[in-house]
């Protein structure tokens, strides 16, 4: 495997995260104006994909595989998590 392939299996591996945080981030802004009208879109947007990239990263070392689907059930609800504990303070 060389630099190229390494760069672009890390990218996939990590593209989940990243795109269900930023979209999480972005229905909350919509649904949720007032409480969480003071945090900004890009605060929950890295913060959602830090919680789901951490779940990928456990699934990977609890299952030994990448892209089973639990994992990416524990990436849907840490993804959630995130707004919601913003929303609660």
């Amino acid at each position: 495997m060389d630099a190229l392939d390494l760069f672009w299996h890390l990218a996939n591996f990590v593209l989940p995260a990243v795109g269900v945080g930023a979209l999480t981030a972005a229905l909350c802004k919509l649904f949720w104006r007032r409480g969480l009208a003071r945090t900004p879109w890009f605060t929950l947007a890295w913060q959602a994909s830090a919680a789901g990239l951490a779940v990928l990263v456990a699934g990977l070392a609890i299952t030994g595989h990448d892209g089973r689907m639990i994992t990416y059930a524990g990436l849907v609800v840490a993804c959630a998590l995130v707004p919601w504990l913003k929303a609660a303070k």
